[in-house]
């Protein structure tokens, strides 16, 4: 007979398979399709992204990897779902730096996006293009900057919305040249390009990939890029950073899954990201989507997020900006 005290086999046995079934889990991940959240509408640039991605991490997962389309709210709908979904791998998110932005403009959000996703990879910025009407003349970022000086509140900008990178990133610029232009904001980038084509708002800022091509057929002038990473395909375009040094703001995007995610599932996710964000190949496709491969590690990636909240979190309270 057994100590009356000890431990059954059975209970050491049920302790053990307690232990070792998240690892389990991990070892034979995935064993079933993956869902790719994204916060944006079918057919859209970060879609077409997330989609490129998806396809290619595939094949090295050995599993299908859907995306699903949760529109609306800035990308919070779709970050909100994969922050509430279980932690086991299954459900991912491609979220961006709105994400972080609306967390402060709108600040009851159901989550915290610092402390409810397990990053597992940085994969692309998508540089964004200050562009203007032909009739301004402008061609260069001090060009730009003079322009702004020397009409105090008289130009306007136009933006896909209050809150986006794009606002965000001329409202610094606004902030480092103690200047002013009135904000245009748009419901959405179709109408912008149109619009300073025509002379309705002299500027605005816009994905790189529409702003060329208008450029390059000479609708409109590409004044400045407003990352310092050369995008490629927009060598000749100057960069914001010419005339302010340091100056770098562009969309990023980043692959999450929910915290608690376990560590062994997120170093297989973040191997595959990096597999694919190396080739070549995947890099000339990404450039045709105005994007480029911008791969980084989790831990990397927690401690960079912190620092663009932060960032951010600082120019909203300088430039007292406030959703309406």
């Amino acid at each position: 007979m057994g100590h009356p005290h000890a431990p059954s086999r059975r209970g050491f046995l049920a302790a053990a398979l307690a232990l070792s079934a998240p690892w389990a889990g991990a070892q034979s991940y995935p064993n079933k399709p993956i869902r790719m959240m994204v916060g944006y509408a079918a057919g859209g640039g970060v879609d077409a992204l997330a989609r490129m991605l998806a396809q290619r991490l595939a094949p090295l997962l050995g599993q299908q990897v859907v995306v699903e389309n949760r529109a609306g709210a800035s990308g919070m709908i779709a970050a909100e779902a994969v922050a509430k979904s279980a932690p086991d791998g299954y459900t991912l998110g491609m979220g961006e730096s709105g994400m972080l932005i609306s967390s402060h403009l709108q600040p009851r959000a159901g989550f915290d996006p610092l402390r409810a996703f397990a990053p597992i990879a940085g994969t692309f910025i998508a540089p964004l293009l200050i562009v203007a009407n032909n009739d301004t003349g402008l061609g260069s970022p001090r060009e730009l900057i003079a322009l702004l000086k020397a009409n105090p509140g008289r130009l306007s900008y136009a933006t896909s919305g209050v809150g986006t990178v794009h606002h965000l990133g001329f409202e610094l610029l606004k902030a480092q040249t103690r200047t002013f232009a009135v904000h245009i904001p748009y419901r959405g980038a179709s109408q912008i390009l149109p619009d300073v084509i025509s002379g309705q708002v002299p500027l605005a800022v816009v994905s790189a990939a529409g702003g060329l091509a208008q450029a390059k057929s000479g609708r409109v002038r590409a004044v400045a890029m407003m990352n310092r990473a050369v995008l490629p395909g927009a060598e000749n375009v100057p960069a914001m950073a010419d005339a302010l040094p340091g100056f770098d703001v562009a969309p990023r995007l980043m692959l999450l899954a929910p915290a608690g995610t376990p560590p062994a599932i997120v170093d297989r996710l973040h191997e595959a990201v990096r597999s694919v964000l190396e080739s070549p190949e995947f890099a000339r496709a990404a450039a045709q989507q105005g994007a480029m491969p911008a791969y980084m590690a989790p831990a990397a990636l927690a401690a960079d997020l912190v620092r663009e909240s932060a960032s951010w979190a600082r120019l909203i309270s300088a430039q007292k900006i406030v959703v309406q």
